[in-house]
């Protein structure tokens, strides 16, 4: 069985058949899915749908291109909505310098508030780093009451992800490790332990081959860990076993050891 730790199962994009995705998904093995808050709204989606099915849970949080949305009463509603036992983590959250569509001063200044949120609340983050990485580890470094978290949809070399797994996060594979040129993304996957990576989808996006130029969706996380376990030239069961215990360590970490049980 495998758990998909970064899906967005709450978008429109899924309104015509989320039902169905999330019936082809059990059907292909995926136990759980983490359903990644973007900003309030979409925050508030999400927990909405994983108090529907026992095999969804939340996170809820502000992604850098929304960090220019955030107002005096955000914070506060996000705090509300992360008292939900549905909810695992606080993100996704941190820079994005590739499309800047939130100033960068504000993308930083925001990531740091909702870093030391987290922090308070006990929560893992969940981590958005593109075009931003000696930034992100910065910010990481200076985080104070770390309370672990994924840097999700890796997109870093090795020593980055060394840096990233000394302040003890997990790395998160999505499908592009699929791609003809992840070679990189590879390398970190070969080099790094196992007992620090997930999968994820990041679905509707960043469909893995074959399914490249569809829709994404949580069944596909299989065609992740197949890679993974190619790349690590290990057993495909070893890597769905281990990526899953690896997403329940980090996620289970504040509702205890039962969650997706």
């Amino acid at each position: 069985m495998l758990i998909d730790s970064h899906a967005h199962l709450e978008l429109s994009d899924f309104d015509g058949d989320r039902e169905d995705v999330i019936e082809r998904a059990k059907k292909s093995g995926v136990e759980c899915v983490v359903t990644v808050g973007i900003n309030l709204e979409d925050s508030r989606n999400a927990v909405a749908l994983a108090r529907r099915y026992d095999n969804i849970y939340a996170s809820v949080g502000v992604h850098p291109h929304d960090a220019k949305s955030i107002d005096n009463t955000t914070y506060d509603s996000l705090r509300k909505l992360s008292e939900s036992d549905r909810v695992v983590a606080w993100g996704e959250i941190g820079l994005d310098f590739f499309r800047n569509l939130s100033p960068r001063d504000l993308q930083i200044k925001r990531f740091g508030e909702q870093l030391e949120l987290a922090g308070e609340l006990g929560l893992p983050v969940i981590i958005h780093d593109r075009e931003a990485h000696r930034e992100t580890v910065e910010m990481l470094k200076g985080w104070k009451d770390r309370s672990g978290g994924v840097i999700h949809c890796f997109s870093g070399d090795y020593d980055m992800a060394v840096k990233c797994l000394d302040m003890g996060f997990y790395i998160s594979i999505p499908g592009t490790i699929t791609y003809k040129k992840s070679e990189t993304l590879r390398d970190v996957v070969r080099r790094i332990p196992i007992d620090r990576l997930l999968v994820e989808t990041d679905c509707p996006f960043l469909s893995p081959e074959p399914k490249r130029g569809k829709r994404n969706e949580p069944a596909n996380v299989v065609y992740t860990a197949r890679k993974v376990a190619q790349v690590k030239d290990l057993p495909f069961e070893d890597v769905a076993r281990i990526t899953s215990e690896n997403t329940r360590n980090l996620f289970g970490k504040r509702t205890g050891s039962n969650l997706y049980s």
